[in-house]
């Protein structure tokens, strides 16, 4: 199955930006060297942005044990990033309770 209104999914830029691409992000430090790797910078954040929608709309997801927060979901797919080069995340999104649309969480080489 695909995520359930895939095609309203949200990925937040502050997501993106300040977390996934930040060195300065006590966490997301560690996945900015993975991401730039693959082409992606912080400057151009929206390109990965915009690539992690692609993926959480057309690949297989899978659902995982609900939370007090919601309903969450894995997503696997392959990044080919402005470089070129390729690689398989795992992307977590997360439908929240009273809620129908996807929300990112977070994504990391998978």
């Amino acid at each position: 199955m695909v995520l359930p209104e895939a095609q309203h999914a949200v990925v937040d830029a502050g997501k993106v930006r300040d977390y996934l691409l930040s060195h300065e992000h006590p966490i997301g430090r560690f996945k900015a060297v993975f991401f730039e790797t693959l082409g992606y910078t912080q400057v151009e954040w929206a390109q990965l942005q915009n690539d992690l929608l692609a993926l959480g709309r057309s690949c297989e997801a899978v659902e995982r044990p609900k939370s007090q927060f919601g309903q969450k979901y894995e997503v696997r797919g392959t990044l080919k990033g402005p470089s070129g080069r390729q690689a398989e995340v795992m992307t977590v999104w997360v439908v929240l309770t009273g809620e129908v649309v996807p929300r990112f969480v977070t994504a990391y080489p998978g």
